[in-house]
C-alpha cells in the first residue's frame, strides 16, 4: 500500500463510486459532481482508478480537496491503466493506492473482479453510476449486496445500453440516486449546499455560472436565455474555467 498524508483521528465515512469504463458524458458529470459534493462533506471516496467513471470519481474528490483511495487489480508496482499515472500521483498526495498483489505479480483478467470486494468492503455505501448488462460493475454490486452495504444507482435513459445495468439494479435492491443528499442522509450527514464567492465575477459571468448550476449546459441555450452575444459568452466561460468555477464535460459544462 502507498500512503501519504495525515491519518485522520476518527474514521470518516466512505463511499465507493463505480461504473462503466466506456461511460457517457452524462455519467462522467454525475460521477464527478457526486464525488465533489461528498468530499466537501468530509466523505472519503474509494474506486478502482479505471477509465471512465472511476477516474471521474477520483478527480471530483481531489478537486474538492478530499481524500480518495484507489484499489488496484494489478500488482502495486504495476499501475493500470498507465494513462492514469498523473491521476495516481494526485491520489498519493491526499490518499492511498492499495493492492493485495505483491510487486511482480502477474496480472490476470479476473483479478479486477476479485478486487471489487475490497472496493465495496471499504465503503459504507456504494454508488453505481452507469453499467452495461453483464459488466464488471455487477461484480461490485454483488459483493456490496453480500456485505450488506447500502447501494445507490443512477436512473437513466432506458434506451441506452449503459443505463440498463443501473436500471436493473434499481429494479432489485438499489436505492435511486437523485442528488448527493440521498447518500448523505444514509450516512447521517446533513446536506449543506456548496456555495462559491461570486463577488470577483462580472455580472455576465455570474449569470452564466448560475445557469450552469441549474443544469443548463448548452452554449446556444445559455446565450439565448441571457440574450448575450457569443463573444460575451466565450469570454465568460473562459474566465469561469480558468477560475475553476466550471469544468468542460465534452458536451457543455458542469460546476466544480
Amino acid at each position: 500500500m502507498w500512503y501519504q498524508g495525515k491519518i485522520p483521528e476518527k474514521r470518516p465515512p466512505v463511499v465507493a463510486i463505480v461504473g462503466a469504463r466506456r461511460c457517457t458524458k452524462y455519467g462522467e458529470e454525475i460521477a464527478y459532481r457526486a464525488a465533489y459534493e461528498l468530499a466537501k462533506h468530509g466523505v472519503v471516496i474509494v474506486s478502482g482508478m479505471a477509465y471512465g467513471i472511476d477516474a471521474c470519481a477520483h478527480r471530483g474528490c481531489l478537486d474538492a480537496g478530499g481524500i480518495t483511495i484507489a484499489i488496484l487489480g494489478t500488482a502495486i508496482d504495476n499501475l493500470y491503466p498507465r494513462s492514469n499515472f498523473g491521476l495516481s500521483q494526485r491520489i498519493l498526495e491526499k490518499g492511498a493506492i492499495i493492492s493485495e498483489y505483491a510487486p511482480g505479480f502477474e496480472t490476470r483478467a479476473y483479478n479486477f473482479q476479485i478486487r471489487n470486494r475490497i472496493v465495496s468492503g471499504l465503503a459504507d455505501a456504494v454508488l453505481i453510476v452507469e453499467a452495461a448488462p453483464g459488466s464488471g460493475t455487477f461484480g461490485t454490486y454483488d459483493f456490496a449486496l453480500k456485505q450488506g452495504k447500502d447501494i445507490f444507482a443512477v436512473p437513466a435513459d432506458i434506451t441506452r445500453p449503459m443505463s440498463a445495468g443501473a436500471n436493473e439494479m434499481l429494479r432489485n435492491a438499489a436505492h435511486p440516486y437523485l442528488d448527493v443528499s440521498d447518500i448523505l442522509s444514509c450516512l447521517g450527514i446533513s446536506y449543506t449546499a456548496t456555495e462559491r464567492d461570486l463577488s470577483g465575477l462580472s455580472d455576465i459571468e455570474q449569470k452564466v455560472y448560475k445557469l450552469i448550476l441549474e443544469g443548463v449546459k448548452d452554449a446556444d441555450e445559455i446565450v439565448a436565455r441571457l440574450d448575450i452575444s457569443a463573444m460575451d459568452f466565450n469570454c465568460a466561460i473562459t474566465t469561469l474555467e480558468l477560475e475553476d468555477f466550471v469544468v468542460p464535460l465534452g458536451q457543455g459544462w458542469g460546476p466544480r
